[in-house]
């Protein structure tokens, strides 16, 4: 009989009632609610610091550039002026051997677009832009503008 009993209980005390399944998926429901949003928006705001990051990079190549040559490239010349020494408007004495960027190739933005190069600039001796995963002027939220001037 004692045999019976401890058989019984174990069997009645293993597995889950449908209560306590219902609370377990309510409680994964009401995290679910809070932490899928902020993990949903990691990769965009990633890809807004990356283009923070190759600005401010452009922003250094630019200076080195001033320092040898002691312009700035023009519009016309571009980015390209840190890549390859330029052929047109106004060329530089010196020139440091390959390039002014580190791996000697001009970066685009996280959304594969090129970006923006004014010199002068409007806000600045020289301006950088990226236009956002749109990719033209303005916009809001993932398609806003990221520009040199703004950046901290």
């Amino acid at each position: 009989m004692k045999k019976i009993k401890t058989l019984f209980r174990m069997t009645n005390s293993q597995g889950f009632t449908l209560i306590e399944l219902m609370v377990v998926i309510v409680i994964l429901g009401i995290l679910a609610t809070f932490i899928v949003p902020n993990i949903m928006d990691a990769p965009d705001e990633a890809r807004r610091e990356k283009v923070k990051i190759d600005i401010a990079a452009l922003d250094t190549a630019l200076k080195m550039y001033k320092l040898h040559s002691g312009t700035y490239p023009s519009t016309e010349q571009g980015l390209q002026a840190l890549v390859d020494p330029p052929t047109t408007g106004t060329i530089p004495k010196k020139y440091k051997e390959g390039g002014y960027l580190e791996k000697a190739k001009l970066p685009k933005d996280p959304w594969g677009n090129e970006f923006i190069y004014l010199s002068p600039g409007v806000h600045g001796k020289y301006d950088i832009i990226s236009y956002g995963a749109d990719g033209v002027p303005e916009g809001t939220g993932n398609d806003e503008d990221i520009n040199s001037w703004e950046i901290e």
